[in-house]
């Protein structure tokens, strides 16, 4: 019971991980494309709060209950699946810590244009594409983990 607990856990936080991710990336890619100031401050608060929320706990649980399942599963970590996915993990989140600051950078750029009704500053612009382009290594180092996972590949 205690495995298949873990499991569950381990499923649904990734799936919460996965669908933040990809959720808060697709609504502020496309809000800040329409350029619409307001809509911008809004999509960027509300990926800060997803942030916060949702992704901290799940990058939290993933390694917890899969070290816990692994444990008693008895299967060490240097198996190569293991050891790749918790690389490629890593590499994620190596991507995601900046990409946080990023976003509450951004954030606060778009809070102060909104407030003083004035375009979006270059700076967030030039934020905005590191920001994307930080997304694209976390997003298919999380792929490859979950197909690592699923297969488990010898």
């Amino acid at each position: 019971m205690i495995y298949l607990t873990l499991k569950w856990l381990h499923i649904l936080s990734a799936i919460v991980l996965f669908g933040t991710g990809l959720g808060s990336a697709f609504y502020k890619f496309m809000t800040d494309r329409r350029g619409d100031i307001a809509s911008i401050a809004m999509v960027n608060r509300t990926v800060v709060q997803a942030d916060w929320l949702f992704t901290t706990p799940t990058i939290i649980i993933q390694p917890l209950t899969g070290l816990a399942m692994l444990h008693l599963l008895g299967i060490p970590l240097l198996t190569p699946w293991v050891f790749y996915s918790l690389l490629l993990y890593g590499l994620a989140g190596v991507c995601w810590l900046p990409v946080v600051w990023l976003q509450i950078q951004m954030r606060d750029l778009a809070h102060t244009a909104q407030q003083q009704h004035t375009p979006l500053p270059p700076l967030y612009h030039t934020y905005a594409r590191i920001w994307f382009w930080l997304g694209v290594p976390a997003f298919m180092a999380m792929i490859i983990v979950i197909a690592l996972m699923v297969f488990k590949p010898v």
